[in-house]
């Protein structure tokens, strides 16, 4: 039997167990828009903290994260990460426990802009209408970035063109999402975060006894300038994009500084998990607020586990392979290359499936999310406050095809970076919803007007920042997320005092949560 045909029959395996997943769950997520979009509040700790993760990381972690250690040596790979471990640790401490309890204060909210506008009280809904079409937006991008994944494992792995195999991914990525709802994809989810930390594990371990164990890896890599630094960073010599070898190895060029700003723009990822819904919608669904705590310490544990393992490989990718990849675009397929140069076909099929794991765990939550802001909080919450479930249910499907359809759009190009598409989602989730999330949690004086203005702002300043002021190079290249951030939460605090209190009631309603009032 021929190798690709065992990696392939290794992924249909594990493909239908997804689907079968998806199958079961079907008529609990389907009983109404509650159970499809939160699940009923019914998770577990470890499904919580499980899903939550993988959801998260998307094939960034296995593809992305990787292929920026393999191209530029560790700083900006290790400072990304733990920025995220960071984040990752903080947002379940003080945020999760909070946020449980007040999205059922707040109107039993069952979505994010729900909870928002339910927190401020408001009639006219343009919190949750300004909202949703945020989410739709940032989480078109991000589904973007899944299929890119798809598109780009497949292609590498079948020898297929790459636009016939991203197309199919998405194929594959939206009928599950259609099938199952939220407890399917969490449950799911939960397996995946497994598949894909196990995966991790196998490369790593492999990789490194096949470049000679541990000290050879860094031997082997220490000899380019920067790469194994904190604070530098190597620079591949390129021409159009493309790495220059000379006598089978790749050429580098001096060493290159990366300053305590750098250091600060690359962790301000860590920011990021304060807005970004697929997180944030597991604190929501939790069964029980008290079981927080435990999820708190599962999730920290996988990400520390699996962010320092994805960096490293990079690193193992670079040394036992250092001319293969020549682009930046392709230095995100070393996971893909370390597992089908060092794994029998079945097992190194099984491991890919790590890949489609982290993918799927990722790309139907954004779908699922995009669409429930649509159906739940743009259809029935402005056009047609009487619709009924099941009608509800039918606009969120057809709202799944047009996500996805435009998602195929934006991954047309297969020479698009996964970290840069990732990355620019990221910072437009953290700026436009984390600052307003901590204030709406913790500070009672947070007025509607001053909710509105952080979320306009944030996300304004992420569009500028990017496209205009970072471009300027210096002092001005830091990460959007970061100003962004800042920025929407000065508008929050300013419009805020410059406006009337919250009533009476909201106040009121804020010290019931914050004194634990309803949990």
């Amino acid at each position: 039997m021929g190798d690709t045909v065992q990696i392939l029959i290794a992924m249909i395996i594990y493909m239908a167990a997804v689907i079968i997943l998806g199958a079961t769950f079907a008529k609990r997520a389907n009983a109404n828009s509650d159970a499809y979009f939160l699940g009923g509040r019914s998770l577990g700790p470890w499904v919580t903290a499980m899903s939550a993760e993988a959801s998260d990381m998307s094939g960034w972690l296995l593809m992305g994260l990787p292929g920026v250690a393999y191209w530029c040596g560790i700083a900006d790979a290790a400072w990304t990460a733990i920025g995220l471990a960071v984040g990752t640790y903080v947002n379940w401490l003080i945020v999760s426990k909070r946020l449980r309890r007040y999205s059922v204060k707040a109107g039993n909210a069952i979505t994010l802009p729900e909870y928002f506008s339910n927190r401020f009280q408001e009639k006219n809904k343009v919190i949750m209408t300004i909202s949703a079409l945020f989410i739709l937006i940032f989480f078109t991008v991000y589904a973007a970035s899944c299929l890119v994944t798809c598109g780009k494992l497949f292609s590498t792995l079948f020898g297929m063109p790459y636009i016939p195999m991203m197309i199919v991914g998405a194929v594959f990525v939206l009928i599950y999402t259609l099938i199952g709802g939220f407890l399917a994809e969490s449950a799911s989810d939960f397996m995946q975060a497994i598949v894909m930390i196990v995966a991790l594990g196998v490369i790593v371990c492999v990789g490194t006894a096949a470049a000679g164990g541990l000290d050879a890896v860094i031997d082997n890599v220490d000899s380019i300038p920067g790469f194994l630094e904190f604070f530098g960073i190597a620079t591949p010599e390129t021409v159009d994009g493309v790495q220059q070898v000379a006598s089978g190895q790749p050429v580098f060029g001096v060493e290159g500084s990366y300053s305590i700003l750098s250091v600060v723009s690359t962790m301000a990822w860590g920011l990021g998990y304060f807005g970004v819904p697929q997180v944030l919608l597991r604190f929501m669904a939790i069964r029980n607020e008290k079981e927080l705590t435990r999820s708190r310490r599962i999730a920290t544990v996988w990400v520390v586990i699996s962010l320092a393992i994805a960096v490293f490989i990079g690193v193992v990718g670079r040394a036992l392979y250092p001319a293969a990849l020549l682009t930046s675009s392709d230095a995100e397929n070393i996971f893909i290359l370390l597992a089908t140069s060092l794994l029998p076909p079945l097992m190194a099929g099984f491991v890919m499936a790590g890949i489609l794991a982290a993918t799927i765990s990722s790309s139907d939550s954004y779908l699922l999310i995009a669409a429930s802001a649509f159906a739940k909080n743009i259809y029935q919450g402005l056009f047609r406050r009487k619709a009924s479930d099941k009608e509800v249910l039918h606009i969120s499907r057809i709202t799944l095809f047009v996500i996805a359809i435009a998602a195929i759009v934006i991954a047309l190009d297969e020479n698009s970076v996964i970290f840069t598409i990732v990355s620019f989602a990221w910072a437009g989730f953290g700026a436009t919803f984390g600052p307003l999330m901590l204030f709406s949690l913790f500070w009672k004086r947070t007025t509607r007007a001053g909710a509105i203005a952080g979320m306009l702002g944030g996300a304004g300043m992420v569009f500028v920042w990017n496209l205009l002021v970072r471009p300027l190079g210096g002092v001005w290249d830091i990460y959007e997320l970061l100003p962004a951030f800042l920025f929407s939460a000065l508008c929050i605090v300013t419009v805020s005092l410059l406006t009337p209190a919250p009533s009476d009631e909201i106040q009121k309603e804020f010290e019931e949560v914050k004194m634990g009032g309803m949990i």
